[in-house]
């Protein structure tokens, strides 16, 4: 740090330079700011992908899936709970045409319910799998 000497006046001016100093201080700011690991989160969903259209007849049940606000998970307009839900998805898989299944939970759904369906679903190695109701979150 460089320091001036006298003035004209006789009496000595002790005011330190700060531009090194600044200079040192931005160097270390911009290394700070270039080590900071980037924080990311992702939910790893499994979508279907894009296949050409099979020849076989399309079967018309589609399976509705649906939580409620309170969490109470229904198939099909019934109340069902997870063991049941995987039993469900099994028998819906053995058939010859695999049915669609809708997913609809209500937007006051607590998120630890909804994950524990998905999980379910995705175990079941559901194929044909749509969410249903989703302009419900078009308010937040």
């Amino acid at each position: 740090m460089a320091m001036s000497g006298a003035t004209e006046d006789g009496e000595p001016m002790m005011e330190m330079n700060t531009t090194p100093l600044i200079d040192v201080m931005l160097v270390l700011l911009i290394m700070f700011i270039i080590t900071i690991p980037i924080q990311t989160h992702a939910v790893k969903i499994d979508l279907p992908q894009n296949a050409p259209p099979t020849d076989s007849v399309v079967d018309p049940i589609k399976n509705k899936v649906a939580i409620d606000a309170a969490g109470t998970i229904t198939w099909n307009g019934s109340p069902i709970d997870l063991l049941t839900l995987r039993l469900y998805l099994k028998q819906s898989l053995a058939m010859p045409v695999e049915p669609e299944l809708q997913f609809q939970p209500d937007a006051q759904t607590r998120y630890v319910v909804v994950d524990q369906v998905l999980a379910e679903i995705k175990r079941a190695n559901v194929t044909k799998m749509g969410f249903v109701g989703n302009e419900q979150y078009g308010n937040f």
